[in-house]
């Protein structure tokens, strides 16, 4: 029974790294949509900011990616 409640708590910390990663994705989404109104009014500071804050978003949403991956994993293991 232990072993059940561990799983449901797993699950739901793979849940919320879920809303992490989508929270990030669309965080990407408002950047992009930022960088593109910036090619019709060109600010070289704050396209400067947005590739920055892009590339950050980035490598979180891999990092996060790669966290869901390796977690769901050792959930599987534990589900056998």
């Amino acid at each position: 029974m232990a072993d059940e409640n561990k799983l449901e708590q797993m699950r739901k910390i793979l849940s919320k790294l879920e809303d992490i990663k989508n929270t990030q994705e669309s965080s990407i989404d408002k950047i992009n949509h930022v960088i593109t109104d910036l090619f019709q009014f060109p600010d070289s500071k704050l396209e400067k900011v947005m590739e920055e804050a892009h590339q950050r978003a980035s490598d979180n949403v891999d990092m996060v990616r790669e966290a869901i991956d390796e977690y769901q994993m050792r959930i599987n293991k534990l589900s056998l």
